[in-house]
């Protein structure tokens, strides 16, 4: 039987976000644990390519600037990923290596903060032909700091070391301002409940045993049978016939759906940010009436104009 805790969420009322909710990381939070309150954006390594719309150029990914360009934007949620220093210090990094991302070389947990300090970001997505900026890699502290009040962070944590991760988030007094997640596998435990996982907001992500996707909802099943559920399921890779009964059986559960339209799209078959951006009615439109309601995306702003483009239409609801 699915538990109290989580059947209150379902009976939430549908709350869609407005202008007076930008900025406002409280009522974001409220909003993203309501399975029926609205698209949520999830800005992929945080607002770092150009937003022509806005007029704002890129940014380097993991920065201050793509922190404070997705405030600016209305984004509900910044990417960004977690790696430790050589001297055990946790920075923003998504590779191993900072060479793709910065001006420097080397393994991240064969440099020292002070080391990685020094470094600067290069633009967007990085590589050599990227330029060179003024931005420096952030640490964990610094990007809760700057991140606090005004937007969620989701923490890729690409180490092992979850509880040191949370451990920062606690002493910075932000448990109900972060997103963290895992994997999940048939066997798994319902992960929610235990530790660090049940000290903030916990998303899984469903692992097939055998890549085809046929066991996704029975993990959803037993993610959400515990004394406290993830507020959301975040899709692995699935052919697009897979998602109807998964999105079925996450409504009646009451628990969010997320998709990321990243790279060649995690639905198959035409649902990646370029082919949203030729026609975002066939992709993020179409995955909201299928019943999804949080997108990963590395096309943030497009993502927000096609939702503000909506009005009082609601997307994802």
């Amino acid at each position: 039987m699915k538990s109290l805790v989580c059947l209150l969420a379902a009976v939430t009322a549908t709350v869609q976000p407005s202008a007076a909710h930008a900025g406002d990381a409280t009522k974001m939070m409220h909003r993203l644990r309501n399975p029926k309150g609205g698209l949520i954006i999830v800005a992929h390594r945080g607002c770092h390519r150009a937003a022509p719309y806005s007029d704002m150029g890129p940014v380097p990914e993991n920065s201050f600037a793509a922190l404070e360009k997705c405030v600016a934007l209305g984004v509900e949620v910044m990417e960004t990923d977690v790696r430790r220093t050589r001297d055990g210090h946790l920075v923003m990094v998504h590779d191993e290596t900072v060479d793709r991302t910065t001006d420097g070389h080397g393994k991240v947990s064969e440099l020292t903060l002070a080391r990685i300090k020094m470094l600067h970001l290069r633009q967007d997505m990085g590589g050599a032909a990227q330029q060179v900026t003024d931005q420096t890699v952030p640490t964990l502290a610094e990007i809760l700091a700057r991140a606090k009040g005004r937007i969620l962070l989701n923490l890729d944590v690409k180490d092992a070391i979850y509880g040191e991760v949370v451990a920062e988030v606690a002493r910075a007094g932000l448990q109900d301002g972060v997103i963290v997640k895992t994997f999940a596998g048939t066997g798994s435990p319902s992960l929610a409940a235990i530790a660090p996982y049940d000290q903030v907001p916990f998303v899984v992500i469903p692992v097939s045993g055998d890549g085809s996707g046929a066991d996704v909802a029975g993990i959803v099943d037993a993610q959400m049978a515990g004394a406290r559920c993830p507020l959301a399921i975040e899709l692995p890779y699935i052919a697009a016939p897979r998602l109807p009964p998964i999105a079925q059986r996450t409504r009646t559960l009451g628990v969010r759906l997320w998709v990321n339209t990243l790279f060649d799209g995690f639905v198959l078959g035409g649902f990646s940010d370029l082919d949203a951006l030729r026609d975002p009615d066939a992709v993020w439109g179409r995955l909201c009436s299928a019943g999804v309601s949080i997108f990963q995306t590395d096309e943030p702003a497009a993502l927000a104009r096609y939702r503000a483009r909506a009005g009082h239409r609601p997307l994802c609801g």
